[in-house]
């Protein structure tokens, strides 16, 4: 409908069907969820990340889906690669895409792929050492 992007990036509480009382789309919340973490509580490795994706990841791939492709895709990489976080992104994002197959995009299992926008952000928490 063309709405969502509005809805979650302003948060269109009002969104309803035209003449009517029914909200187009009461699932969608406009405020966040927030947790704080204390990264000078923890000494991190360059292999610690937070990731920050859309719904197009996390719709296919659960939490710990993703976790266990990080933990095998940043061991392979060099640590001092400024590229490494964004090249394990790309890996995400193409885990969740999938491949093309006769009967669409699968990932694996067989499963559909992601049919959603994907943005996938790698984020090292190393740098919260030099916090302490």
């Amino acid at each position: 409908m063309a709405t969502i992007g509005v809805t979650r990036g302003l948060g269109d509480h009002d969104l309803k069907v035209h003449d009517s009382n029914i909200y187009i789309k009461p699932f969608l919340s406009s405020a966040p969820e927030v947790r704080v973490y204390d990264l000078s509580r923890y000494e991190h490795g360059a292999d610690d990340v937070l990731i920050l994706a859309t719904d197009g990841l996390w719709d296919v791939l659960s939490n710990e889906e993703v976790a266990e492709a990080i933990t095998q895709f940043l061991p392979n990489c060099d640590p001092d690669d400024p590229h490494r976080y964004t090249l394990a992104a790309q890996d995400l994002v193409m885990r969740a895409r999938g491949v093309l197959k006769d009967r669409g995009w699968r990932i694996s299992n067989d499963r559909l792929g992601s049919g959603d926008d994907i943005s996938v952000y790698v984020i090292p928490l190393i740098h919260g050492n030099k916090l302490s």
